[in-house]
């Protein structure tokens, strides 16, 4: 039996995901198991229970795991100065570049989160409400600098998200891989001429906010409204 890793100092949950992580980027997250990890870590499946109630449990941490990483680099283009434009073109560039890195370096881990998001998981759901208001956050400082015309700004997030879907959207993006179709750049061309409008004729001013559509988080595996 291996020496257990838990006896380091991350906690015993954060080296549970850890060692799941490496295990799902070797052979893949279906075919890990919990006597897997636990083997790895030096423990029975029992103590892997007592922190996760089911391996469901651990594929969710470690797809929320990954999607945080890109959470933090969208936060970069939030905070970052600059226009509107500029930065709502460089968090949607950013989100584009960590998930074609992460299809191109490994496969395995790119399947796992076309799981989380074609099947709905709660890691997804919350990553694209995350993104979301990242997008918000960014729309509703071009409105106030008279750079977009838009009167809900949540509304005018959620339509640029599910614009440019298909460019991080696990299997959209496996899909768009082998046929063709319009580039990032023409798509964010076109959701900021959306965006401007008539705004060089309006004065700058606050965006009101409005409540999230009801169907943004039923849908959130793709990110888009369902057919009515």
């Amino acid at each position: 039996m291996k020496r257990s890793v838990v006896a380091n100092d991350e906690s015993p949950q954060l080296c549970v995901l850890m060692v799941a992580e490496r295990l799902f980027g070797q052979i893949g997250y279906d075919k890990t198991t919990v006597s897997d990890i636990a083997r790895e870590l030096g423990m029975s499946p029992t103590n892997v229970y007592r922190f996760f109630s089911a391996k469901a449990q651990i594929n969710d941490a470690v797809a929320r795991r990954l999607l945080a990483a890109m959470e933090a680099d969208a936060d970069i283009f939030v905070e970052q100065p600059g226009s509107a434009r500029e930065r709502l073109r460089a968090l949607l560039g950013a989100i584009e570049t960590a998930n074609e890195g992460r299809f191109v370096s490994n496969r395995k881990l790119h399947r796992l989160l076309e799981a989380a998001f074609c099947e709905n998981w709660r890691a997804a759901r919350d990553h694209v409400e995350k993104v979301i208001d990242r997008l918000c956050e960014i729309i509703s400082q071009g409105v106030r600098d008279g750079e977009f015309a838009v009167d809900d700004c949540q509304l005018a997030a959620i339509l640029v998200h599910d614009a440019c879907v298909r460019f991080w959207h696990p299997r959209l993006m496996m899909e768009r891989s082998e046929g063709s179709g319009p580039t990032l750049d023409q798509m964010v061309d076109f959701c900021l001429a959306a965006l401007a409008q008539s705004a060089s004729e309006m004065k700058p001013r606050a965006c009101e906010g409005a409540a999230r559509p009801e169907w943004t988080v039923a849908a959130g595996a793709l990110g888009a409204a369902p057919a009515r």
